[in-house]
């Protein structure tokens, strides 16, 4: 009897010390600070990318040269596709998005939709065209054209021996003229990671 009791107590002793080994714990951080848990591209990253570039391309001369050429007119800009070149799954859609702000609230230059959402707005423009009053219909072809579009790559390498490994991620953007294909305005980002395990 005294077995059984002993045995008892030690399941249920060790049965709670599994529970609490495996309890999780979150503790909400801010979005600015800094944590890198496995080495991989993360907010901080994305965030630091967006920050640089974002800095670079509002600063550069092609917005004086555009303006200088077109009477005083903002540039319009479209972003294009960033493609991911890396080694992991990266969403460029964070810095990009990040970048599309600081367009629309510096008011340096005008931004208009592309890809899925301009096709979207097309769409309800076209539905606007047998559903709506005809004092609310939005016209086809009043579009505001584009006069740059902003397109990039996310690469990486990484260098790996045993238990180290350095990432270096490079990411690329470039600004082109519609109207001549000339690349008005190339910014890049790199950032390099030493992780040991």
């Amino acid at each position: 009897m005294r077995l059984n009791k002993l045995l008892t107590v030690t399941a249920f002793a060790a049965s709670g010390i599994l529970i609490s080994s495996c309890s999780r714990q979150v503790t909400r951080v801010s979005t600015d600070q800094t944590i890198d848990i496995s080495g991989s591209w993360n907010n901080s990253d994305s965030r630091m990318v967006a920050d640089e570039l974002t800095k670079n391309i509002l600063n550069a001369n092609w917005i004086t040269s555009h303006q200088d050429d077109q009477q005083g007119k903002k540039p319009v800009v479209i972003v294009g596709f960033v493609q991911n070149k890396s080694h992991e799954h990266i969403d460029a859609e964070t810095f990009v998005k990040d970048i599309e702000s600081a367009f629309v609230q510096t008011q340096r230059v005008r931004l208009v939709q592309g890809g899925k959402k301009r096709e979207e707005l097309r769409a309800e423009k076209a539905d606007q065209q047998t559903n709506a009053s005809n004092s609310t219909i939005k016209k086809f072809g009043l579009e505001n054209g584009a006069d740059y579009i902003l397109q990039g790559s996310i690469n990486s390498i990484v260098d790996a021996h045993k238990r180290q490994k350095v990432v270096y991620y490079q990411v690329n953007l470039e600004l082109t003229n519609i109207q001549t294909n000339e690349v008005v305005w190339i910014g890049e980002k790199k950032i390099a990671k030493y992780v040991k395990n």
